[in-house]
Order: structure tokens, then sequence, then C-alpha cells
């Protein structure tokens, strides 16, 4: 049986692939625990200092896979205590992929719908195939949404208009979730996986420390007062500033040469 994620690390960057093709990347119970280890193995590595999240065969992820057998999926509909606690235990994979002190890169390229969407807004960043297809879809299927579509969605383009995609699900082209502010950029079918590996490059070349810290940063300026934002925000500027890799970075501009990043 084919592996359901693909894992590879090249140049400092992992790549996850979702590999359900014949399926176009639907969530299975194996399929979501397989993800949240490849995204735990990727956080832990040292030699990972960024990591992109796509899928294969055309298709980032439609969400639940609605068609599959029961025992394979989250929601069996047979008991309300067991649906729960598989519901829960999905979730790893989105906390991961949103908490780890490394960035993540959602590659995008076709359909994205769901909790496939809500895997893509877990990511630090969003790049679409200029033929991917986006849709909240929750509502439509008479669901509220799952693995924190809404507090994701909230956070990326604002409550009001979280509401309109939340409450009025609908296919929007990768322009049109560009406009509303669901991914980053658009770019051409043919160079997504060039593009985001780019810009997953670009994040590994830099010190690991800072990124890291900058990226716990956004976090807590999401969640804490802006008093204890400022002491914790100035706790990690210090550590920072007292590394090995701030004093590269100093010298690397003196010396007008690309810098050289240990991470520590």
């Amino acid at each position: 049986m084919p592996e359901t994620v693909l894992y590879e690390v090249a140049g400092g960057v992992a790549t996850i692939t979702l590999n359900r093709p014949e399926r176009r990347n639907a969530l299975s119970r194996e399929l979501s625990r397989a993800l949240a280890d490849a995204v735990e193995a990727a956080a832990g590595d040292g030699a990972v200092r960024a990591a992109v999240l796509t899928g294969a065969g055309g298709a980032f992820c439609v969400g639940a896979d609605l068609a599959g057998a029961p025992e394979t999926r989250a929601l069996t509909g047979t008991s309300a205590d067991g649906d729960r606690t598989r519901l829960i235990a999905g979730t790893r994979a989105a906390v991961l992929l949103h908490e780890m002190p490394k960035p993540v890169v959602a590659a995008i390229p076709g359909a994205c719908a769901g909790a496939g969407l809500s895997l893509a807004m877990a990511c630090d960043l969003r790049y679409a195939a200029d033929t991917a297809v986006l849709n909240t879809a929750f509502v439509d299927a008479a669901l509220p949404g799952d693995l924190g579509m809404a507090w994701f969605l909230t956070r990326a383009v604002g409550p009001a208009r979280a509401r309109e995609l939340l409450l009025l699900p609908g296919r929007m082209r990768a322009d049109a979730a560009a406009a509303a502010g669901l991914v980053h950029g658009v770019v051409p079918a043919g160079g997504l996986a060039a593009h985001a590996a780019g810009i997953a490059g670009r994040l590994a070349a830099k010190a690991p420390l800072a990124v890291a810290d900058a990226k716990r940063d956004l976090l807590d300026a999401q969640a804490l007062p802006l008093g204890d934002y400022l002491r914790s925000e100035a706790d990690r500027m210090v550590r920072c500033a007292h590394s090995a890799d701030a004093r590269e970075a100093a010298a690397a501009f003196l010396a007008k040469r690309a810098p050289r990043f240990e991470g520590r």
C-alpha cells in the first residue's frame, strides 16, 4: 500500500506531501496520523529549518473522506464520544503546523476544501496555483467546521470576512482567494512547486533562532495583552541578540557577504 504522506528533506527544507491522489488527498484517520507524525518529525529535526506542505496528483486536500469506509473516518456517526475523541486527536497536525518553531509554506496545486483548507490556513504562508479552487465547504455539508477553520479564518481575514466565507461557502478561484487574504500569492500551476521551494529556501537560509522567536512573537501577539507580550518579546529579543547567529549577521553585513547561520 502506498504511503499516505511522503516526507523528504533537502537543503534544510522538509517537503511533506499528502499522498492519496486517487481520493484527491481526502483525510482518513491514517493520513491524519501520518501527517501529524511527519510535521512532528520536521519540527524535531535539526537539519530542517522550514517546511512545505502540499498534495499529490493535482489537489491539495478536499477535506474529510466522506465516501470512505466508516472505520477509516474520524466521524463515524455511531458514537458521539468516539467521534469527539477521534476528531480531537485529528487536530494534532493543525496545532503542530501552527505552533512549531519552523515556518511552513502551503503549496496549493488544486482543490483545497473543508478540513484541507483548515490545514492550509494552519501554515504560515500559502501560495496557490492559478488553477486552484478553495472552499470552506462545511456549512453546505450541514457541518460547522473542524481543525480550527473559524479560528484560523478569523485571524487571517478578519471576523467580518470570515463570517461570509464560513456561512456562505462557495468555490473560490485562486485570484479571488488572494484578494480575500486566504493565500499570499498565485503562481502558474507549473511553477508552484519551485515557487514554494524557493520561499521555503529563503526561510531556511535565515537565522533559525530569530525565525522561531519571530513566529512565537506572532503567536503571542494574538493571545497576550500588550504588557505581557512586550515582556516576552524583550526576552526573545535579548536571547537572539546574544546569539552567535546575531554576531554572524553583523560580521557578514560589515564584510558584505552572505551570512552563515548555525542556529546557536
